[in-house]
């Protein structure tokens, strides 16, 4: 039984593909699955905002006939009173069986592994790593393709901050020829250790770096868009300037493969226009409803439960 999953490479191969066989048979006979997780209990503690990722968790966990119990809001509970996370991972892990923890600060996650008596499941700590995002994104993949390896993979928008890109791209080095094309401004490009952590598992992985867009696009098999987050900047006028870079609209999409893959993590702003969501490339909200099934098979995989019927 897997105990915690903070980075996304707690989990081999292997257990990645269980998850998707599963998360296939969720999702095809959902019915079967309504009493898995009967008397069992789930924490979401958000220590930021969050709409898809909590409620895709507490869907998951409700689907599979357990209960939630969440903080959504650190204003209300004793966070607010100066607790440290320690004692409230301490505490919590006494009244349910699994938590997930989203948090601002890099390596809260593992904090809260650290004080847990129970799984732990990390739903994103500060720029490090969203995990649940990547099996997300992984499974959608499996699903529309049978397969994740050999495609080549345009990451656009920020790629300095954003931990959906991180833990994908990292993810993504143990699986054959995946290409590389790494798209943002100057101000945002990837960092060097996420460069370094993918060519420490695969030595030949390239990346191939622009701050155009359109050279791109024909090359690509599946094009992961990301908005320019807001909240990670400490200057307001930066944000302003860099937060429209990007603009994946229909003319742009046109320049695309007949058979490529449209993705985004959502929430999305103003980089992806609605005219876009009518095309049959573009499957994120297709994406974010599968987080919920491959969720429902992770809770089930870490609870250890039987998901054989």
């Amino acid at each position: 039984m897997i105990k915690k999953l903070v980075n996304p490479l707690d989990l081999s191969i292997q257990e990645y593909q269980h998850l998707f066989e599963t998360g296939k048979t969720i999702y095809e006979s959902p019915q079967n699955f309504t009493q898995l997780a009967n008397s069992k209990i789930l924490a979401t503690l958000f220590y930021e905002p969050s709409t898809r990722t909590r409620m895709s968790f507490e869907s998951a966990m409700f689907r599979l006939g357990g209960k939630v119990l969440s903080m959504a809001d650190t204003s209300s509970s004793s966070v607010a009173k100066g607790e440290s996370l320690a004692d409230t991972i301490k505490t919590i892990s006494n009244y349910v069986d699994i938590i997930v923890i989203r948090h601002p600060k890099d390596g809260s996650a593992e904090v809260a592994v650290k004080y847990s008596s129970v799984p732990v499941i990390n739903a994103g700590d500060g720029a490090h790593h969203h995990p649940t995002q990547t099996l997300t994104d992984l499974f959608t993949l499996y699903m529309y393709r049978g397969k994740v390896s050999n495609n080549s993979f345009g990451f656009c928008g920020d790629l300095k901050y954003g931990r959906t890109v991180h833990s994908l791209i990292t993810t993504l080095a143990r699986y054959p020829e995946v290409n590389y094309y790494l798209i943002s401004p100057e101000e945002l490009q990837l960092p060097q250790h996420i460069k370094n952590s993918v060519l420490e598992v695969n030595p030949k992985a390239t990346f191939n770096e622009t701050s155009q867009m359109e050279e791109v696009l024909p090359n690509l098999d599946v094009l992961y868009m990301t908005r320019i987050q807001r909240e990670r900047f400490f200057n307001e006028d930066d944000y302003l300037r860099l937060k429209d870079t990007f603009i994946l609209d229909k003319n742009k999409v046109n320049m695309m493969k007949k058979d490529a893959l449209i993705m985004h993590p959502l929430p999305r702003v103003s980089e992806i226009t609605y005219e876009v969501d009518d095309d049959p490339r573009a499957i994120y909200f297709e994406q974010a409803k599968l987080g919920m099934y491959i969720r429902m098979a992770l809770i089930s995989l870490m609870l250890g439960l039987n998901t054989n019927r």
